[in-house]
This record gives C-alpha cells, sequence and structure tokens, in this order.
C-alpha cells in the first residue's frame, strides 16, 4: 500500500495536495508544483534520481531518453526538514483528471502514453517502453515510444477530459481510438486493425486504425485527448475570425476572387 497521504482538488482543472510525514520524500515533474508549506524543501535531481551502473554518465544518458517520453531532463523532489507533517500541491498540466495509481496492485509496472506522469514516490522509475510491432508504432497514436514506471507505491499520472478504468479479464478485448488510450497494465497487449472499409475509415471521423487492448490487466482511457483539444480550440478560432469579422468575410472573399482569377488567366 501507499506511503502518501494525499487527496485531490478540482474537477476539470485539478492537483493533489500530498502531505509529507517529517524527513519523508515525493517527486514530481518539472515546473509542477502549485504551492509548498514552509519546511518543505524542494530539489532538483538528474532524471528520476535513479542510481546508474555508469555512474554519472549513466544518469545522464537515462535522462536524456526520459525527455523521449515526453518528460523533462530533470525531476524536482520535495523534502520536509520539519518536525511536523508538511503539505505539497502538483497541479494538473492542463483540463483534465490526476490519476492515482497503486503500483504493487498493477504487478510493479505501468505503461502510459506520451507526458503521462506528474509526480509519484521518490525511487520510482520511468522509462521508455518501445512498441515492437512496427504497425502499433507507425498508427498507434503515440509511435513507438511510451513511459514505464516502475517501482512501489502511489504514481499520479494525468488523463485529458474525463477518465475511465476498465478491468480486462484473459479473454476479454476492447476496442479503443488510438489517441484515448492513457495507460494500461504491463500484463495488457495492445495491437492496431485496420478500421475495416475505406469509406468508413476516411469518412467516419474516426481515422483508417484503431486500438484493440487484450486482458488481462487494467486499461485506462481518457475521453477528451489533448489532440482533439486543439484542433476544436483552433477550429473555434478559424471560424470565429471568418464568421464575426468583417475584415475575415473580406479576406475570404478576396482569396476566392484570386482563384478565379488565376484559373481563367492559366487557360
Amino acid at each position: 500500500m501507499s506511503s502518501l497521504n494525499y487527496e485531490i482538488f478540482g474537477n476539470d482543472l485539478p492537483y493533489v495536495q500530498v502531505t509529507l510525514a517529517p524527513s519523508t520524500e515525493a517527486m514530481a515533474e518539472q515546473g509542477a508544483m502549485m504551492y509548498v508549506d514552509q519546511h518543505i524543501v524542494m530539489s532538483a535531481v538528474l532524471g528520476d534520481g535513479s542510481a546508474s551502473k555508469f555512474g554519472v554518465i549513466g544518469r545522464f544518458f537515462n535522462a536524456i531518453k526520459r525527455t523521449f517520453t515526453g518528460e523533462s531532463m530533470f525531476s524536482s523532489v520535495y523534502t520536509n526538514t520539519g518536525f511536523v507533517p508538511q503539505n505539497i500541491a502538483i497541479a494538473a498540466p492542463s483540463p483534465g483528471q490526476i490519476v492515482p495509481i497503486e503500483l504493487e496492485e498493477q504487478g510493479g509496472t505501468i505503461i502510459c502514453q506520451k507526458g503521462a506522469y506528474l509526480a509519484g514516490e521518490k525511487g520510482q522509475k520511468l522509462q521508455l517502453a518501445f512498441q515492437k510491432r512496427l504497425r502499433v508504432g507507425f498508427f498507434g497514436g503515440e509511435g513507438f515510444i511510451m513511459q514505464k514506471i516502475s517501482g512501489r507505491g502511489t504514481v499520479f499520472i494525468h488523463a485529458s477530459g474525463t477518465l475511465k478504468q476498465v478491468a480486462l479479464g484473459p479473454n476479454d478485448v476492447l476496442k479503443v481510438d488510438t489517441g484515448c488510450l492513457v495507460g494500461m497494465s504491463s500484463t495488457v497487449r495492445y495491437d492496431i486493425q485496420y478500421a475495416g472499409k475505406l469509406k468508413t475509415g476516411i469518412f467516419g471521423g474516426e481515422g483508417m486504425f484503431y486500438a484493440t487492448v487484450s486482458g488481462p490487466g487494467n486499461v485506462w482511457m481518457q475521453s477528451l485527448p489533448m489532440s482533439r483539444l486543439s484542433r476544436a480550440i483552433v477550429g473555434s478560432a478559424v471560424a470565429g475570425r471568418s464568421k464575426g469579422s468583417v475584415l475575415g468575410k473580406l479576406y475570404l472573399i478576396g482569396i476566392v476572387l484570386f482563384v478565379i482569377i488565376s484559373l481563367f488567366f492559366d487557360k
């Protein structure tokens, strides 16, 4: 079980408050701090702070590999140097949910999408997880590289939108949009399937491929991937600019006229 005493506040823009006992530590992604109590001391460590058999050089290369998982080269370690419990608060980087996961309950390891790690207990390792199948790497939404988080205790990951957790049995299979897959147990098998029909893939709005996850193990999914949110924001901005602005309308008319004139003179 977790040695961390924590509470998650907020719905769409949450933060997690961790209460550290005297002389205990917690670790978080760089730049995620919201506030800390008086006797909390923060220090930066290379990578996840774990030792390497190759010494400082090994730790440096591990930190470089860490950047390919969507995290920074350095982590922040928070230590309670006082004689009474002290609080630290770590905020989510974007709208969504903070998900606490007990690593012991998942066999000590989970696989997550790039950039999912937020915070956890000191001593947890964050490493690269390569997708071995070529089609998973090319069409799986997250590419060849995902995060492998291993160790003991509680780890906090971030999901965009609303979170859904599904426990898969040995014979259970779930079809998931590639961008909605946040994390899974290390025992879950991950593959990519073709949509089946060209018309469905092009005009169905869900893309040409989807992910299949097979049990046993747990799967965590998010309702609003950041890629969808980005497209919605950009689309609304473009539509608002063209519809709500006279200059925007004139700009569009000018483009249409330019195309018509160009076609006419090309003949």
